[in-house]
Order: structure tokens, then sequence, then C-alpha cells
């Protein structure tokens, strides 16, 4: 375990600079401490997130690891450790930042992301070991949140989330703030939607982030080749989520056909299935 003061040189500037820095910052993993210092993005949002939020998340998590950003979150369930994870799977670095002692994992169902975290990335609270977690503690670290960050995504929130508190400390740190669009009728996009008629930025894709951040995104590695069945559904699930069965009847195919084509799908991550429903993952 790693304790920096402000006064210390490795304490991160950016944080160092907020209205109301912590007084200590407590940091656990094989990571650098200079990976405070490097370019991030805080991916936040509901706990109680829906299946498209969770594969948003995780994506965005993925694709700004791989252009070489650090995915910072809060290690809460839903989409911040959708995240993290996507960070991983990326093969990027990843910050869990925690509202309780340092020593501790909360939520402990997290306890295993936690320790894939610390492989290469950072846990960080600014409290000291023995610190229990508490209500009013997790609206304060999100200062921490935003300070370490560039730039806030919100993937969804209800009307008094957490992770509004958060974009508002973002705004107010000079943050740049984005909202990921969300359905009028679901309450999971009730605030996403409102930081959007407040000015948020519309986020459709990562590369509105990396734009606004003027980061390069990754050459990639050339079009994943796919059958021609595959093909024809991705350009199906392109067009609109379905189920398995939907797109077998849209694309005129059978079952098994269907079944083997969306595999191969998946195993390109081109597409991605919650809840029985294939998204589109990423375009080609």
């Amino acid at each position: 375990m790693i304790r920096l003061r402000p006064r210390d040189s490795l304490f991160p500037e950016r944080l160092r600079a907020i209205f109301d820095p912590p007084p200590s910052l407590y940091l656990r993993g094989a990571g650098d401490p200079e990976l405070l210092t490097h370019r991030s993005v805080a991916v936040v949002g509901a706990r109680a997130c829906s299946p498209y939020g969770a594969q948003v998340a995780r994506m965005l998590g993925r694709e700004l690891a791989a252009a070489g950003v650090v995915v910072i979150s809060g290690l809460a369930r839903g989409i911040d450790g959708e995240a993290h994870r996507g960070a991983l799977d990326g093969g990027g670095l990843t910050l869990a930042v925690l509202g309780c002692g340092i020593d501790r994992d909360y939520p402990a169902s997290h306890a295993q992301l936690s320790r894939r975290i610390e492989e290469q990335g950072l846990v960080v609270s600014e409290y000291e070991p023995g610190v229990e977690p508490a209500p009013w503690r997790f609206p304060a670290r999100n200062r921490i949140l935003a300070g370490l960050s560039e730039a806030v995504v919100v993937v969804e929130a209800r009307e008094r989330s957490g992770a509004l508190i958060t974009a508002d400390f973002a705004l107010d740190e000079g943050r740049e703030v984005f909202a990921v669009p969300g359905e009028i009728t679901s309450s999971l996009s009730a605030g996403t939607n409102a930081l959007l008629k407040l000015g948020a930025t519309p986020l459709t894709s990562c590369d509105d982030i990396l734009d606004v951040l003027g980061i390069e995104r990754p050459d990639p590695a050339g079009a994943v080749e796919v059958s021609a069945e595959a093909t024809q559904l991705l350009e199906l699930v392109r067009a609109g989520p379905a189920g398995a069965d939907e797109l077998a009847a849209r694309g005129a195919l059978d079952s098994g056909a269907a079944s083997i084509a969306l595999t191969e799908l998946e195993l390109a991550g081109l597409v991605a299935a919650a809840d029985g429903v294939y998204r589109a993952a990423k375009r080609r």
C-alpha cells in the first residue's frame, strides 16, 4: 500500500487542483502511481443497469483502453463494474476509486474484479485501512472520480443517481461531461437525458470522446472476415437489437444456421448478447 499527500511529487496535479482535494490518497495494486497522471476518462452510471447499459459500458471501457486511455470508475455493481471489465478485456489499465477504507473490497462480490484490476492497475481511496463504507462517503468519493479524470461519461442514471453527482463535480472542475442518450420512457435514462438538456455532450460512440480529448484512435488490425450468413445477420443486428429467432426469420435462415452465424459474430467481437437479445458491439 502507498500513501500520497498533496505535497508529494507523485500526487496527481489534476486532483491537487480541485476545490476539495483529499488530505491523503491510498493506493493498492501493481500499477505505477504515475497511472494517476495518464490520459483518463471516468465511466459511471446506475448500479441496477439495463443489459443495454452494461453492454455500452463494457464497450466504452474496452475501446478507451485500446486507445491507451486509463478507465476510471467506482467498482460498484452495474455500469462501474462493466466499465472496469471492458478495460481489462481490452488489455488496458483501469483505476477503481473506493468509498471506504483502502483495505476493503466493496461490494464484496467484486473482490475478484478488484484482484484483476490490481494486477496492472490501481485501487484508490482517500480513506485509511479499517474505514467502513457509509452512504455519505460515496458522494464524497465521486469528487475524486471526477478530479482524476479528463472527462466523465454517464451511461445510465436515474433522476437522483450518484453518477449525476460525479457529473456535477466534473462540471464544477471544467471537465467534459458526456451522456449516453436513452429511451424517454425509461427511468434509467431520466438522469442522462436531463444532463443532455443541460448541455452535456451526447455520446454515440467512443470516437466522440477521443475527438474531444484529441486522442488518436489506434489503427485497426484489419476488417474481420465472417461468413455470408454472419454478414447478413450483422446487418440485421445493426438495424436494431433482436433475438435469435427473430433474426433467423428476418434472414430467412434455419435456426441451426442462424445459431452458428451468431456464434461466429460473438467470437469476432461484432455482436454481444444479453438476456437473449443481440446488439452490435463495434463497427468493422
